[in-house]
């Protein structure tokens, strides 16, 4: 019969936990977790006093259940201003098509253009229900008090920089964009300029703008007699801008919209009252969707190669989940002259009786 063993008042040592650890060190938990498990993410000095706590503590990781936490959802979420807008259609189909190459689906954010709908996406990343979010915001989305780069995860932006939030993008130059309308308008003898906007304070907007106005400036041409016309990417504020167009005594003879959508809603209120485009104005878009090309006068407009945005932005994130520092990426936004533009009224009317043939002799 085996004998029981004297019982004794001494405790067995308690383990070091990863509490002990963060405490030690000054930290949350959460930044131990990362700075064993994606030490990449967590600054060089965070992670030294992380390493050091383990050290003095005599922490050891609990190998198989971070593993289990670490286990991958293979599920990326793809953060979108208004599921409703054509835009953002050949983007998603650019991010699938890459992202199913590589075994992994998407989930759709649709923020629907508020705020308030940020928190369920911030609190599903939170929850690990994603590897990864890709963003085509212009701001990152914050719910409960934390924002969701906060959670830790790979995140990436197509079609807009975040500021100071040192996310990877990919993006087209806006600025460059904004000089080609302008030149091409300039080039075609057009001298009263109007420009209709995207939403106040959005960085893509800002930069067209400028370069636009950089365009002009460039050319002599003094930008403060341009008209600036309040919008926000959308067809309504382009309709607004043709009802203040059509009030004008003296109106601009190019347009320049930072949106097709405006530059269609433009487009529409003026011929309807009997404005001719090009022949008395002459339009100019951004983007390139489909509606570009069968309106009619077709479009003129600053194609964005949205398939491939969403291609580039998926293969962004992808390194991201490989433990890569990818770097962020512009490509090339080419100007698409159709049948919007011409030049302005008098000097086309010009080029019609230099071309007229002379009359027959009796």
């Amino acid at each position: 019969m085996k004998k029981a063993q004297p019982a004794t008042s001494r405790s067995p040592r308690r383990s070091a936990t990863i509490h002990d650890v963060a405490k030690r060190a000054g930290v949350s938990t959460a930044t131990v977790s990362r700075a064993l498990a994606t030490p990449d993410l967590v600054s060089d000095e965070a992670r030294a006093r992380v390493m050091a706590a383990i050290k003095a503590t005599g922490y050891t990781p609990n190998v198989a259940a971070r593993n289990l936490r670490a286990r991958r959802t293979m599920m990326v979420l793809v953060i979108v201003p208004n599921i409703a807008n054509d835009f953002f259609a050949e983007i998603l189909r650019g991010i699938d098509d890459e992202l199913v190459a590589s075994g992994y689906g998407l989930i759709i954010g649709n923020l629907d253009n508020k705020e308030e709908r940020e928190p369920r996406y911030v609190d599903l990343v939170f929850s690990g229900q994603v590897d990864a979010v890709l963003s085509l915001s212009a701001r990152v989305p914050i719910g409960n008090g934390r924002a969701m780069t906060a959670a830790g995860l790979p995140m990436a932006t197509i079609c807009v920089g975040v500021p100071e939030s040192g996310l990877p993008f990919v993006m087209v130059d806006n600025h460059k964009a904004g000089l080609a309308a302008a030149r091409h308008l300039v080039e075609l003898d057009h001298r009263r300029f109007g420009y209709i906007a995207g939403p106040a304070d959005n960085m893509n907007d800002v930069q067209r703008r400028a370069g636009f106005v950089a365009g002009l400036e460039a050319a002599g041409i003094d930008s403060c007699q341009t008209v600036f016309w309040p919008g926000d990417f959308y067809f309504d504020a382009g309709a607004a801008a043709g009802r203040d167009f059509l009030s004008r005594a003296e109106r601009p003879t190019a347009i320049f919209a930072a949106s097709d959508y405006m530059a269609i809603g433009f487009m529409k209120t003026v011929t309807l009252r009997g404005v001719r485009v090009p022949e008395d104005v002459s339009v100019v878009g951004f983007d390139g969707i489909q509606f570009s090309e069968v309106v009619a006068p077709t479009l003129t407009t600053i194609r964005q190669p949205r398939h491939e945005l969403g291609r580039v932005g998926a293969r962004l994130i992808l390194e991201c989940l490989k433990g890569e520092m990818p770097a962020s990426t512009y490509l090339d936004a080419p100007l698409l002259v159709r049948e919007s533009t011409a030049p302005p009224p008098k000097l086309a009317g010009r080029a019609r009786r230099r071309r007229a043939p002379a009359p027959a002799a009796s």
